[in-house]
């Protein structure tokens, strides 16, 4: 497997992935993504977007169901964490997948600390 930055070529497959997983499907833009790549099919993909307040959120993170629990998913993670080195990454996620961010370094915010783009819809935020 290889993780590597998306091409536009990549884009039809980004935007799939991400809705197929019925996630977030606003700002989909594949400069912002790495992609997980094996034997030339896109297994996983995932990005840091920036927001208008500036924050930055760690987003979109999908792997195919049939490459889940194989490290995948972390080898996105990792990539893009080494990427923004030094930033202050927010993201959003379901209860059952905090233990996997904790794991990262990322913990829960109460809402007196969430920037203003997070605050605006979200009722828990985690970061980095």
């Amino acid at each position: 497997m290889n993780i590597r930055p998306a091409t536009e070529a990549d884009q039809p497959a980004v935007r799939r992935l991400v809705i197929d997983a019925r996630i977030n499907g606003m700002d989909l833009h594949w400069p912002n993504f790495v992609v997980a790549d094996r034997d030339g099919s896109i297994v996983g993909v995932g990005q840091v977007k920036t927001h208008g307040d500036a924050s930055r959120e760690l987003a979109s993170i999908v792997v195919i169901p049939g490459r889940q629990r194989q490290g995948t998913g972390r080898a996105i993670i990792d990539t893009l964490l080494a990427r923004e080195r030094g930033v202050v990454l927010h993201l959003t996620c379901r209860r059952e997948l905090q233990g996997l961010y904790e794991r990262f370094g990322f913990r829960s915010l109460v809402s007196a600390e969430f920037p203003p783009y997070f605050g605006a819809w979200s009722r828990s935020s985690t970061w980095r």
